[in-house]
């Protein structure tokens, strides 16, 4: 498994433990999981923050 499959995977088990049932813990589960799947292609260096952030390489 890698970091964006582990960064997933944490963000929802997260997201189920911090609010379990109805419509606001879906969408608070897509939220955390949104979020674990970017901290983990982050790791995975497949997505570059300052390229997102509108920050060069070449400063």
């Amino acid at each position: 498994m890698n970091g964006t499959q582990t960064g997933l995977f944490a963000g929802l088990i997260l997201g189920l433990a911090g609010a379990f049932g109805g419509f606001d813990a879906f969408l608070i589960v897509l939220i955390v999981g949104a979020i674990g799947l970017v901290v983990g292609r982050v790791l995975d260096g497949q997505l570059d923050i300052n390229a997102v952030l509108g920050r060069g390489r070449d400063r």
